[in-house]
């Protein structure tokens, strides 16, 4: 598996959609954040994974600091195409607590 990590965002009025590639780890979860960063005033972030298997501690660090990020703003994180493995991690962790859950990025503007 490569480790490289990709994103590609558009930005849907005050919704950030980010679709990601790879292992979010230290730089995946550094790049989700910064990119984040880049636009004021989101109300909400919707997040791509389809295209990435594995998250680490640290890049659910990261993940973290979005919903944080977020919340400061009344914003929420949705998460979209999960897979199964990262879906029951991040239920043990707690994050669909703080953060939502769809079923497609579609689902997820509504």
């Amino acid at each position: 598996m490569s480790t490289e990590f990709n994103l590609i965002s558009e930005l849907h009025d005050k919704t950030l959609i980010i679709k990601t590639e790879g292992y979010i780890n230290n730089t995946g979860g550094e790049k989700i954040v910064q990119e984040l960063e880049k636009h004021a005033n989101i109300n909400k972030l919707v997040l791509n994974l389809e295209k990435s298997k594995v998250v680490n501690s640290i890049g659910i660090s990261h993940l973290i600091e979005v919903i944080e990020k977020l919340s400061q703003t009344n914003g929420k994180l949705v998460f979209t195409n999960l897979d199964p493995t990262i879906e029951k991690t991040f239920s043990i962790m707690g994050l669909f607590q703080f953060a939502e859950k769809a079923d497609s990025i579609e689902s997820a503007l509504k």
